[in-house]
């Protein structure tokens, strides 16, 4: 039976190619209702875009646990060698916006959705085990600085320079980033990393500092900036959905660095600093599991865009750390969903958790989707709509003390601003230079000359000084390419 086009009320039209007019060749009349009903759903399709991150590429897929992980974790998809959970993976560049080439010079965000029944565990990473600041009241200006100049709106790279002149924590990820990693061939092949550190705790209340890894099984693959100038501009997106189309479903290889609570007392390095990394010879990897990815999203608008990831949704047995720019992203992964999407995003189909949801957060945008109660008091059906209340004893929901984490130990701290500037900034830097070989440092350094030559001398002077303190070759290849 051939489905009958309808209104938005369910309502049937008669047709739909020609509006309403005063006479073959007259304007139209004000009873329009079906143009305008039209028009005006058609003004708002959009939500505004991320300011990062918006340049995004889903798919579903599937978490295999193959080491079970009870001696760290109570979370429920980490215990029992074999579990499997759902999980929605988002691959994104971060600096451009919906308008940019797949193929920039770019880190590529990396972010699962895992839906565990225990609720949804999200980890928000990139594909670098690093980033470019340690402390989040530089995040704002850091983007700035990565945008199209504000009036050319053109690329800026001088301004990029600029911004890493004062700033040389973004030492270690600016060598990363110009290295020959910097470009993709595709998403199957690239790494991903939690970049923070993160955490697990145990039915016992211990307490263990993690870092994850998903290693590409498609093996690392990326492209020269010439290389990168002939593909293209959609040729990510089209690669990831063409080859889950044909069944060559892209994995990963899941691993984690564990550290004991108390280790990051003593470690030499801040164990929560986001510009370094934990060598693996001091906390070697341990394979846990596989991801792999072997479904497209039917409707790239409502899955793919709409997507809401946050480092604050977390599930019992898993947990956050003094990392500070992870805790600003607590709040502000959030925030951001809230003001794009709705207060209930969480409610629509790629975000909602496959489990029960309970609680008393009302109302707001597109609260009827909600498989909440959003009305008054209902004695009968014990949907109270505020806590405490008398009805807990009955049904009502109410708080389940054997999750909570274990309180984090603090001591002698003194609350101040705490200047990081002076930390170590160039040792990992120097040593990832001193691991590549010759071709990747020439790579490298032309890229870093070729952007670092739009900037100012003063800008130039200062980069190449912080490079010199990574590895003197390092600062002296660059310089001797600025000439």
């Amino acid at each position: 039976m051939n489905k009958k086009l309808t209104a938005s009320n369910g309502a049937p039209i008669s047709e739909d190619n020609n509006s309403i007019t005063v006479g073959e060749r007259g304007p139209l009349t004000f009873d329009n209702w079906q143009l305008m009903e039209k028009l005006a759903h058609f003004n708002r399709e959009r939500i505004p875009e991320r300011i990062v991150h918006a340049r995004g590429y889903g798919a579903y897929g599937t978490f295999t646990l193959t080491k079970d992980l009870s001696q760290y974790t109570r979370a429920k998809f980490l215990v029992g060698k074999g579990k499997t959970t759902k999980v929605f993976a988002r691959f994104s560049t971060v600096a451009g916006g919906q308008d940019s080439s797949d193929y920039v010079r770019d880190v590529r965000g990396f972010a699962l959705k895992f839906y565990t029944e225990e609720g949804n565990w999200d980890m928000v990473g990139n594909n670098t085990p690093v980033f470019f600041i340690r402390d989040p009241q530089k995040f704002p200006d850091f983007v700035h600085s990565q945008k199209k100049h504000p009036q050319t709106n053109l690329p800026n790279p001088a301004a990029h320079y600029e911004f890493w002149a004062s700033n040389p924590q973004s030492m270690h990820q600016i060598t990363i980033l110009m290295s020959d990693r910097g470009i993709p061939f595709s998403l199957r092949h690239i790494n991903g990393y939690s970049s923070h550190t993160l955490s697990l705790w145990n039915d016992k209340g211990e307490r263990y500092w993690v870092k994850w890894h998903f290693k590409t099984n498609q093996g690392i693959k990326t492209l020269t900036d010439q290389e990168a100038a002939k593909q293209p501009v959609n040729g990510m997106q089209a690669d990831l959905v063409q080859a889950i189309d044909e069944g060559n479903f892209p994995n990963w290889t899941v691993k984690l660095q564990i550290m004991p609570e108390k280790d990051a007392e003593t470690y030499g390095i801040n164990p929560f600093d986001l510009t370094k990394v934990w060598p693996h010879t001091d906390y070697p990897l341990i394979e846990i599991g596989t991801l792999a990815l072997n479904k497209n999203v039917e409707n790239y608008f409502a899955e793919t865009e709409q997507a809401a990831f946050s480092p604050a949704n977390l599930v019992p047995g898993t947990g956050v750390s003094p990392d500070r720019v992870l805790q600003a992203r607590l709040f502000a992964y959030g925030d951001a969903h809230r003001y794009r999407v709705g207060a209930n995003h969480g409610f629509l189909p790629v975000n909602a958790p496959q489990c029960p949801v309970h609680h008393y957060q009302r109302d707001g945008l597109m609260a009827g989707g909600c498989p909440v109660h959003h009305g008054g008091s209902n004695p009968q059906t014990k949907e109270v709509n505020f806590y405490p209340n008398d009805k807990t004893h009955e049904g009502a929901p109410a708080p389940d003390a054997s999750v909570k984490e274990p309180p984090l130990q603090i001591s002698d701290a003194t609350i101040d601003r705490f200047d990081s500037s002076n930390d170590d900034n160039y040792t990992q830097a120097g040593n990832l230079y001193r691991m590549m070989k010759d071709d990747q440092k020439e790579q490298l350094t032309n890229n870093i000359a070729g952007g670092l030559s739009q900037a100012t001398k003063s800008v130039q002077k200062r980069m190449i000084a912080h490079f010199q303190k990574a590895d003197k070759a390092y600062g002296n290849q660059v310089e001797a390419k600025l000439k």
